[in-house]
């Protein structure tokens, strides 16, 4: 598989919401696009702008009861409960950009072997709610959009953010065409976790070592289900540092990661779309740090030098 040109980044400002005094850093998407331009990694005019995503591309995942909700503004109290993250139309606006933003990448992915979409990675959205700050299943709709245009006939998602994928687990139950793999903290949100086709929850406190052992497998399952496409979920939160985990990466650890699921796939030429997922460190700074490393590795595995 030929690399022609810069690898693909895709991102927009509409991912930068005010959500006040929350938890979530929105304004991580900001941060880091500064600090790529900073270093003359990639300058935000060189960034694809993607698209929200239509109402029948949401509707591959979502009901159309939920979107109906979405737009009217009508969530029950407790649907904006479970949500955990304020509802606004403009957050209704920046998740379907999300999820246009996945959908480019995947397509961009395809097209070039890699490609990275500096958002996505919402994990936890169900077809008729959402919870854990995920609003819309990005890589839910992008993965069905792929499929029901007959691009590709399998794909994967690589889940390594700290949390298990359960929207994901449980939209793809039973369908032989998607392998959902997460590697989580066991024991932390969400409490009921639909089974992937292959989960490794780790015990509180797994660090570098143990974690990257059982990482070891993404070699033997790309072999083995040979997959047309990957989503690589790059979550931040397992950092030792994450004010939501319990797990102990270091910086090198997610390094080391990074560069063993991103060079493994194009070892052997599948192409693979990689998200940034969740990430949550006391030092919003790090959160950023450690998004940016996987841009840089990324960056490296596209040229050829990994």
């Amino acid at each position: 598989m030929k690399r022609r040109g810069k690898l693909p980044l895709i991102y927009s400002e509409k991912y930068n919401l005010d959500l006040g005094p929350h938890i979530f850093p929105s304004r991580k998407y900001h941060h880091l696009v500064e600090m790529l331009a900073r270093d003359y990694v990639c300058r935000p005019e060189e960034m694809l702008t993607p698209a929200p995503a239509s109402d029948a591309d949401l509707l591959l995942v979502h009901t159309s009861e939920y979107l109906h909700k979405l737009k009217d503004n009508s969530l029950t109290p407790a649907e904006r409960w479970r949500l955990e993250i304020p509802y606004t139309p403009q957050l209704l606006d920046a998740m379907r950009t999300t999820v246009g933003g996945t959908i480019l990448a995947a397509r961009k992915a395809r097209e070039k072997g890699l490609a990275v979409h500096i958002g996505g990675g919402f994990h936890h959205a169900f077809p008729g709610h959402g919870e854990g700050f995920c609003l819309l299943n990005d890589v839910a709709v992008a993965a069905r959009k792929l499929l029901h245009e007959e691009r590709v006939s399998s794909v994967m998602i690589i889940d390594c953010d700290l949390h298990q994928g359960n929207g994901n687990a449980m939209i793809f139950r039973g369908d032989s065409r998607v392998f959902t793999f997460s590697i989580h903290q066991e024991n932390n949100f969400p409490f009921e976790k639909p089974p992937s086709s292959m989960d490794i929850g780790l015990e509180d406190g797994a660090g570098d070592e143990e974690y990257l052992a059982a990482l070891k497998v993404i070699p033997s399952l790309l072999d083995k289900v040979r997959p047309e496409i990957v989503f690589y979920l790059a979550g931040a939160d397992p950092y030792e540092h994450d004010q939501l985990g319990g797990l102990s990466l270091t910086m090198q650890g997610f390094i080391l990661r990074d560069r063993l699921v991103m060079s493994e796939a194009a070892r052997r030429s599948i192409p693979l779309a990689a998200l940034l997922a969740g990430g949550y460190a006391r030092r919003p700074s790090d959160t950023v740090e450690i998004h940016y490393n996987m841009i840089v590795e990324a960056i490296a595995v596209f040229d050829g030098k990994r």
